[in-house]
């Protein structure tokens, strides 16, 4: 059935970004005395949002709350300003995304971006990478009240174009793209290289697993 509304994640799906993430989190970690944590640790860490991320980096651990609250602000504030000037040095798109994004456009449907990345780093890395004017609305963490796994930002999408769920598509990489789809009535369709923690994607049953967004055709038509 061709879609009435496609919408893309950004990191792990669209962009490769840690290598830029992961440089801003050994520099912010290396000015507060500690070893830095390599770009395959902070691999593993993504996925869960900038705070989520950085008390991984400070604890070490998936879950764990930073004991010090007030380090932990002066960490996350660090972050964000490394982040906001060094976004976009490292990232880039993944191997068949541009013509991903064509042949979804070829479609004729509404294309968005769906992504939990602040709004002050999203538009500036989509323009950059030059796929900013790829999509008809970017949703960011910031945009709205809640943000993935919530199916909020999916049906507020949905609602721009009066796109019935059923007949839309979310493409991700990660259980949180999973979870919201799943929550909004969409069909999930995730990519098999992306961050989800170092686990297998397909072990969450979504419709499908793509090894390349080259490989779309299939999958919609």
């Amino acid at each position: 059935m061709r879609p009435e509304l496609v919408l893309f994640d950004l990191d792990g799906t669209l962009v490769d970004s840690v290598p830029d993430i992961a440089w801003c989190i050994d520099r912010m970690l290396v000015e507060q005395g500690r070893p830095p944590a390599g770009e395959a640790q902070v691999r593993l860490w993504v996925g869960n949002g900038a705070e989520r991320l950085i008390k991984r980096a400070l604890t070490g651990d998936m879950d764990a709350e930073p004991e010090d609250a007030g380090l932990f602000d002066c960490a996350r504030q660090r972050f964000l300003d490394l982040y906001a000037g060094h976004a976009d040095e490292r990232s880039a798109l993944y191997p068949g995304v541009t013509e991903g994004l064509d042949y979804v456009r070829g479609l004729g449907c509404p294309v968005g971006c769906v992504t939990n990345k602040p709004g002050r780093f999203t538009g500036p890395l989509l323009r950059s990478l030059g796929i900013l004017d790829r999509f008809d609305i970017v949703v960011s963490g910031d945009t709205l009240p809640n943000q993935k796994p919530d199916p909020l930002p999916l049906l507020h999408c949905a609602g721009q174009w009066a796109a019935r769920p059923a007949a839309s598509v979310m493409i991700g990489d990660s259980i949180n793209d999973i979870r919201a789809a799943r929550a909004a009535g969409f069909r999930i369709l995730c990519v098999s290289y992306g961050y989800n923690h170092g686990r297998d994607i397909g072990a969450q049953q979504p419709d499908a697993v793509l090894a390349s967004l080259a490989d779309l055709p299939v999958h919609l038509c």
